[in-house]
């Protein structure tokens, strides 16, 4: 019997756009459409459905939980109905114009509304008083969808773009804008642009312009893989099966697809579809499809999914389908096989982030305690208790003698440190199928995956210079560092093949001299750095391994803190950094060390990186001029002076992107990537929102001047009853200049301490003094600025002036002498007399606080 003889319609309404769906359950399937009534069908029974004629015309959405529906219609009302009594309960909402979509939360207390009007309105089920307003879409809405834990709600707007928010706040917030994924269009139009949660909770699947499924995922809003379809009609309505493992797509070309979620494969294709398929919905548990059409007609499809393929059907939860899983990528947070606990990863990834996260419970959870002996068969709580080596209750049910109410750790669950996870600078995650491998003032490398290979491309900022290249990578390199003069790439073990280091130069006076080098078996690649003269390699073993440009191995050595973090090089010095000694809150401290590969000197070892509390190390790199910064999670740059004395190194901020002018005004949200220092400026990418890497197109650089954070800012007006205090414009005006002097006299004098010491060491050129002479004069300049506002502030601030005067760099008398000039003119005679006699003290040698005979 062919399917068309076995597949028979049912006449569910009049012609007109029709739409259905089933209750969690599974036992009740409910339509409407254009005409009353609306009908309500029992699953697998062939009797006739229930009519509930005292319902609106016109239903453009339905949707259901196991007790009541709710249907929206075009004369802007959303009615909610009961499924006990089968009959109208309550108008919940009324809308100035027509409805076009409903969703219905997974605890069914509230209903999210779209329509032609530019506001969503998600309202409680149980008390209509109770709205919320999402106002941030600028046009009407198409379609509303929660995710499967219902802290999420995708609304897909007729702008083309996909507004996401977190339900999981007091108030609905927007947390998200994803453009580029669906086309904009009419609110009426047939096609579909509807977000398809995957049952996982991690990803959502959305039809694109060009008639595709594209995934994206939710944990990092990266796109995914794509069901590249054969329609040639626009998609109108597409749907997970209940695991995840499956996927049905249907266009205005009337054919329907039934796709394998895994290998993105179409299992089979059904083209006896006569009319246009306007919805669809899978049985909750069993293999059967339900679709309706615009003539009205519904066609249920028992045995849907082909039999040699329906055994996963019936197996538990499926991961959506990623090109590289971001969880699966992070060791500490990998996910477990889903076959053997689908419930576990539904848990994880329906509710990770929420206020009520599970993941603590999850992680705490192990598979001996999934498959424990204890049976808990009188409800008396026993098989939740921590039982001891014998099966028997300890004394962990008890408060602690203290009364703290902390939750009880579970007696198997050991204490593990927090370590900082390895990373490359310059380097971002897998974003869909692409990554960029390096990114820095030289130009970028990116990288795509092809799944059995990847291709590299390599392209400069001065073309002039060097020819942008790329080539296919069969090695998969996941790192890589760019300078003048070469590339250095690097790849994992994979199956029986080593990692890889691969080095090619830019330019040679002889033939191009590319080299490889294979790793020991089971060493994997934690950091590479490349300088002038060396290539730096960190592994998981902690070693340390230096190469020459050549390929010639010149170092090998175990690095002291472990695991790894990253490294970075300059000329001849190379900076390691790894996990060290545990703090007091649980989280390892970082600890540097730089060496001078060619004197086979340490300049600091094992020295700690200071991090504000509960940050993250994000970039560590050289500057220009071979001076070491790092950038954290705060947003905060910071410089390494006097690295090159032992034990004299200090991290010293000179630049807090939270404070910067362009945030002041509160408007913006947005974090900065950092690139590079170069020229005393702060290289980065600017990233809006809620990203957290750049992505392609590769983004324009931006740079920031230096600002030093001495202070935050005045206020310029007081509270009330605060009149005495109050500032008035001129006292706000000179504290804030005196604030600019301040930080100009500070910067310029920790950057005076870079130049120094880099002076110390180097054979220096004229315009290198003359550079170090500017450097100091701006300080000094600084500081007689301060001196003439303490000047102008009166004679009682002169104990200050004098301190200022002692700062002054001033190693033949010629700023002493101006110091003392400024203060005359000022009539500060006092602290002329007190400049005057600081002068003689220093022109015979003598300290400040010595007498003068």
């Amino acid at each position: 019997m062919s399917i068309q003889q076995r597949v028979q319609p049912r006449q569910a309404h009049t012609p007109g756009t029709t739409v259905l769906c089933y209750t969690p359950d599974g036992k009740k399937l409910i339509t409407a459409g254009a005409s009353n009534p609306i009908r309500v069908f029992t699953s697998g029974s062939d009797a006739e459905p229930i009519n509930i004629d005292d319902c609106m015309p016109d239903n453009t959405s339905v949707v259901a939980s196991n007790t009541f529906f709710i249907a929206g219609s075009e004369d802007g009302t959303v009615c909610k109905y009961s499924l006990e009594t089968n009959s109208l309960e309550t108008i919940l909402v009324r809308s100035t114009l027509p409805v076009r979509d409903v969703a219905l939360s997974p605890d069914g207390n509230w209903v999210a509304v779209a329509s032609d009007e530019l506001v969503v309105k998600v309202v409680n089920t149980e008390d209509m008083t109770r709205v919320f307003r999402l106002q941030e879409q600028p046009k009407a809405v198409k379609h509303v969808a929660f995710d499967n834990s219902g802290t999420y709600l995708a609304v897909s707007c007729t702008d083309g773009q996909i507004y996401v928010y977190s339900m999981s706040t007091n108030e609905p917030q927007l947390i998200k804008r994803v453009d580029g994924m669906i086309r904009s269009m009419g609110s009426a139009s047939e096609a579909s642009s509807k977000v398809l949660w995957h049952p996982d909770g991690r990803a959502f699947a959305t039809p694109t312009p060009t008639r595709e499924i594209q995934v994206m995922s939710r944990l990092d809003w990266h796109r995914q893989k794509t069901f590249k379809t054969d329609h040639i009609g626009d998609i109108t309505t597409a749907a997970w099966s209940p695991n995840g493992a499956f996927l049905v797509t249907t266009a205005t070309d009337r054919k329907l697809y039934l796709w394998d979620a895994k290998s993105l494969k179409v299992i089979k294709t059904y083209d006896d579809i006569r009319e246009t398929v306007l919805a669809v919905a899978w049985h909750p548990t069993e293999n059967t499809i339900s679709y309706t059409n615009g003539e009205g007609q519904l066609f249920i499809r028992p045995d849907f999914v082909p039999e040699e393929h329906v055994a996963l059907l019936r197996q538990g939860l499926q991961p959506a389908p990623f090109l590289h899983d971001p969880l699966a990528e992070n060791g500490a947070n990998g996910v477990r096989n889903l076959n053997n606990g689908p419930e576990k990863l539904a848990m994880r990834g329906a509710r990770a982030g929420t206020p009520d996260s599970l993941d603590d419970m999850l992680d705490g959870m192990s598979d001996a305690e999934d498959d424990g002996f204890v049976v808990d068969d009188d409800g008396a709580g026993y098989a939740d208790e921590v039982l001891n080596g014998h099966g028997k209750r300890t004394n962990g049910h008890l408060d602690a003698l203290n009364g703290a109410t902390k939750r009880r750790v579970p007696a198997s669950h050991s204490f593990e440190p927090e370590v900082h996870p390895s990373f490359q600078p310059g380097s971002t995650p897998w974003q869909g199928n692409r990554r960029y491998l390096c990114l820095n003032l030289t130009g970028f490398a990116w990288t795509v995956s092809q799944e059995t290979h990847h291709t590299v491309t390599v392209e400069f900022y001065d073309r002039e210079a060097h020819r942008d290249f790329h080539f296919t990578d069969p090695y998969l390199y996941d790192k890589a560092c760019l300078n003048d003069n070469g590339a250095l790439f690097s790849s994992q073990p994979n199956g029986a093949s080593p990692a890889m280091i691969f080095y090619r130069p830019h330019e040679t006076w002889t033939t191009r001299t590319e080299w490889r080098t294979e790793l020991p078996a089971g060493e994997e690649v934690s950091a590479i750095a490349l300088s002038e003269s060396y290539a730096v390699v960190t592994t998981s073993s902690n070693y340390v391994r230096i190469f020459t440009l050549f390929g010639v191995p010149v170092r090998v050595y175990r690095q002291k803190s472990s695991p790894t973090v990253t490294c970075a090089a300059w000329r001849d010095y190379v900076m390691t950094i790894g996990n060290g000694p545990i703090g007091g809150d649980g989280i390892c401290r970082l600890l540097y060390t730089i060496e001078n590969i060619k004197r086979d000197e340490v300049c600091q070892s094992e020295d700690v990186v200071a991090l504000a509390p509960g940050a993250s190390l994000q970039s560590v790199f050289f500057s220009d001029n071979g001076d070491p910064y790092i950038y954290d999670s705060t947003g905060v740059l910071l410089t390494l002076l006097h690295w090159r004395t032992p034990s004299q190194a200090r991290w010293t901020p000179l630049l807090d992107t939270r404070q910067l002018s362009r945030l002041a005004a509160g408007t913006k949200t947005e974090s900065y990537w950092p690139v590079a220092v170069a020229g005393n400026k702060f290289y980065c990418v600017i990233l809006k929102g809620a990203d957290k890497h750049p992505y392609f197109p590769r983004s324009i650089l931006t740079d920031f001047e230096f600002q030093i954070p001495l202070s935050g800012p005045r206020p310029s007006k007081k509270g009330k009853g605060d009149v005495d205090t109050e500032m008035d414009d001129d006292t706000e005006e000179a504290s804030n200049k005196q604030l600019e002097i301040e930080e100009r006299f500070v910067r310029n004098s920790v950057l005076l301490a870079q130049q120094t010491d880099t002076f110390s060491v180097t054979r220096t050129t004229s315009d290198q003094r003359h550079a170090l002479a500017l450097r100091e004069s701006d300080v000094n300049k600084a500081l007689l600025q301060l001196l003439q506002l303490e000047c102008l502030a009166g004679e009682e601030r002169g104990m200050k002036a004098l301190e200022i005067v002692g700062l002054l760099k001033d190693p033949n008398g010629n700023m002493l002498t101006a110091a003392e000039k400024l203060a005359r003119k000022y009539q500060r005679d006092v602290l002329a007399e007190k400049i005057r006699e600081l002068a003689e003290r220093r022109l015979v040698g003598l300290d400040a606080d010595e007498e003068l005979d």
